[in-house]
C-alpha cells in the first residue's frame, strides 16, 4: 500500500480516525500549550536573572556594621576651638568615662537670632541629657527650649540654684524634655534637659557648677 493510500490513524481516545477539524483543533491546542510552557519558562528565567542581579548588588554594595557604634564626640575639643566667639565662656561638663557624647556644636545664625552652645550626652543608663547654653536669650527663647512647660520649683546643686521643669508625669508628649533644669548666669541661659533620672541630672549639673559660678551664677 503506497503512503498516499495509508489509512487514517485511529485515535485511542476517540476510537476512530480524527476528522480534519479535530486534527486542526488538536494541533492548535498543542501549539497553545507549547506557547504557555514557553511563557512560564521565560518568566522563571527572568525571575532567576533578577534574583541573580539583586544578589550581586547586595554583595558589592558596602554596608555598615549594624552592631558598630559611632565614635564619641569630643565636645571638649570642639568647645576649645569655639571659645572666645561668644560673650560668655562655653560650658564644658567634666564627666566620668562611662558618659559619652553623640553631638556638640556652636549654633549661630539661627532663625531665632540666639547663638547657642549644645552638647548631647548619653548617660551610663543609656538615657539622654542635653545641655544648651544660649547667649543673650530672652524668656521666650527659654520657654521654647522647655516646650513652654511650667516651672515646678527650684533645686540647688553644689551651690547653684536651678529652676525645675518636671514633665515626667505629664500626659502630654514632651519629647526629650521630660525633665529640665534652667539657670541664668552672666549673659547665658543654661538648660539641662532630657530623659534621665534625678541622679544623672545631678551629676551633669554638679559638673557645671564651678563654671556657672564663674559667670556669676552662684547662690
Amino acid at each position: 500500500m503506497s503512503p498516499r493510500n495509508k489509512p487514517p490513524v485511529v485515535v485511542a481516545e476517540l476510537g476512530r480516525p480524527e476528522t480534519p477539524e479535530e486534527t486542526a483543533a488538536r494541533k492548535a491546542q498543542n501549539s497553545a500549550n507549547h506557547r504557555n510552557r514557553q511563557t512560564i519558562n521565560n518568566l522563571v528565567y527572568s525571575l532567576l536573572a533578577t534574583l541573580a542581579i539583586v544578589a550581586v548588588i547586595v554583595l558589592i554594595v558596602p554596608r555598615g556594621n549594624p552592631t558598630a557604634t559611632k565614635p564619641a564626640v569630643d565636645y571638649t575639643s570642639i568647645a576649645q576651638q569655639a571659645q572666645g566667639s561668644e560673650p560668655d565662656r562655653l560650658l564644658v561638663p567634666k564627666l566620668p568615662s562611662t558618659w559619652s557624647s553623640n553631638s556638640a556644636e556652636l549654633r549661630t545664625k539661627t532663625p531665632d537670632n540666639v547663638d547657642s552652645w549644645y552638647i548631647g550626652l548619653i548617660t551610663p543608663k543609656q538615657q539622654y541629657i542635653g545641655i544648651t547654653q544660649g547667649f543673650g536669650a530672652n524668656d521666650s527663647w527659654v520657654a521654647d527650649q522647655v516646650n513652654k512647660s511650667m516651672i515646678k520649683g527650684t533645686r540647688q546643686i553644689d551651690g547653684v540654684t536651678w529652676d525645675v521643669y518636671d514633665n515626667r508625669t505629664s500626659s502630654s508628649d514632651n519629647g526629650n524634655v521630660a525633665y529640665a533644669l534652667v539657670n541664668r548666669s552672666g549673659d547665658s541661659s543654661i538648660i539641662v534637659f532630657g530623659t534621665a533620672d534625678d541622679g544623672e541630672f545631678r551629676t551633669v549639673a554638679a559638673s557645671l557648677a564651678d563654671q556657672i559660678r564663674s559667670l556669676g551664677g552662684g547662690q
